[in-house]
């Protein structure tokens, strides 16, 4: 599957220049990308960095010039910066808008797409992303899997959840913000408690994707946690102190607001 030579992209803030970054990196796997002005330090940055960034100070002349366009726009001012613009039917139309209904960016478009949304993470920069779409889309899912690996949704729901999983990411670093700490106020300086602990967790989580996508968490835990062992008894502390429950309740929360 080829991935189109343009793409086009409204909106350029933290997550637009990491998708760049990745589709760029060399090999790139585009020959151009057109982004939008707005954001100047990072648009002139990317221009900087790779020759086949074009900027464009009009969002029109990207959507007139690409066949597949990117919106990466903050949900606040998705609909003002949306609803002017002219889209062709049948033109390929990727929404990396969080939050924000697919009924509502359809109505904004107002024209006959072929509309994904997706969930790019900061990690496609360095094409090691894991990207959920939705509907399942052959080109799109092309594009995400060069900038590490694409999870189609067949329904809706399938989307929203793993939305919801996305927003574990901060939880991560605050779980080992936390340990951190704790090792600091019991005498460890910081500096040697991060170089430990992220090591840590980053070979934790590189368990999890060797196992891949049939991996039983919980036969892993057990792996780790031996029998009247240290790892058991933090597990059993934090699940029998409310930390499984509360987890769950979280994400609940958070899936509704989405799927509101």
């Amino acid at each position: 599957m080829s991935l189109p030579q343009k793409i086009g992209f409204i909106g350029t803030g933290a997550i637009t220049d990491a998708m760049v970054r990745g589709l760029l990196a060399r090999p790139a796997a585009v020959s151009h990308v057109m982004v939008s002005q707005r954001s100047a330090d990072v648009s002139a940055e990317l221009a900087a960095d790779f020759s086949q960034v074009i900027v464009s100070s009009d969002n029109q002349a990207i959507v007139d010039g690409c066949d597949t366009v990117m919106l990466a726009i903050r949900p606040q001012i998705a609909e003002e910066v949306i609803r002017p613009l002219r889209f062709r039917d049948e033109q390929k139309v990727i929404s990396v808008v969080a939050a924000t209904s697919r009924e509502a960016l359809l109505d904004w478009i107002d024209a006959d797409v072929h509309l994904i949304q997706a969930i790019p993470l900061p990690f496609v920069a360095r094409r090691k992303g894991v990207t959920a779409i939705y509907p399942a889309d052959r080109d799109t899912a092309a594009i995400f899997n060069v900038l590490g690996n694409a999870v189609e949704c067949e329904t809706k729901a399938e989307y929203d959840l793993l939305a919801a999983g996305s927003a574990l990411m901060a939880t991560y670093f605050g779980i080992m913000q936390t340990a951190t700490e704790w090792l600091a106020e019991n005498g460890l300086p910081e500096e040697k408690a991060r170089a430990y602990l992220a090591p840590l967790f980053g070979g934790l989580s590189e368990v999890a994707v060797l196992a891949g996508s049939k991996a039983d968490f919980n036969e892993i835990s057990r792996e780790f946690a031996t029998k009247g062992g240290l790892n058991e008894q933090v597990l059993n502390d934090f699940d029998g102190k409310g930390g499984s429950r509360a987890l769950k309740d979280a994400l609940s929360r958070v899936l509704a607001r989405i799927a509101r």
